[in-house]
């Protein structure tokens, strides 16, 4: 058994490690494990794209600080150097956390568009994950029931909300924010 194995199968990985997976290869690391990923659908890259357009659009009119960002971007969400994501959307607010190699803490806002293999990804341990790292905003995308879970932190709870792609629905963290997601095109 190789020394690489060997750590990735016992949880020992670290950001040393994570940052040697090629840069054709899709992973993350969480909590020791590097999870690897296949590319994303057509259907996922549509709804990613639109989202990210609306959003950049957004910012841009305004005038804001923040800054939108789509995978793959890294996400070291602890100091552990044990945990680094790749959400599909990451809205950074605080600039002292962007370097050069992605985001050191929680992004202010994390869309994730689930991929029909591993849906409890994003639904449990992300999820938790972004509750215990601060994220303020969370949204899962469910292209396949047509579905958008919001959670937004409230008091170090995550407070839920369910749409339909014939919702528009509001940002928790800009208060004249909204996707109309009717406008969703595949």
């Amino acid at each position: 058994m190789s020394l690489a194995y060997a750590k990735i199968k016992e949880n020992n990985c670290t950001e040393e490690d994570y940052y040697r997976i090629p840069e054709n290869v899709h992973g993350e690391l969480i909590e020791g494990q590097i999870y690897y990923q296949a590319a994303p659908s057509r259907i996922h890259q549509e709804i990613s794209g639109f989202l990210y357009t609306t959003i950049y659009n957004y910012i841009k009119e305004k005038q804001g600080a923040c800054r939108v960002y789509h995978a793959p971007f890294a996400v070291k969400l602890f100091c552990d150097k044990k945990t680094i994501v790749e959400p599909d959307l990451s809205v950074v607010c605080d600039q002292n956390k962007l370097t050069d190699q992605g985001c050191d803490g929680a992004p202010d806002w994390i869309i994730e568009i689930i991929s029909p293999n591993n849906p409890g990804n994003d639904y449990v341990r992300k999820l938790n994950l972004y509750a215990d790292a601060g994220v303020r905003e969370y949204w899962i995308v469910d292209p396949m029931g047509k579905t958008v879970s919001v959670y937004h932190l409230e008091e170090n709870t995550f407070r839920a909300a369910e749409f339909t792609f014939e919702d528009t629905v509001q940002a928790y963290i800009y208060d004249d924010f909204s996707i109309d997601f009717s406008e969703v095109i595949w």
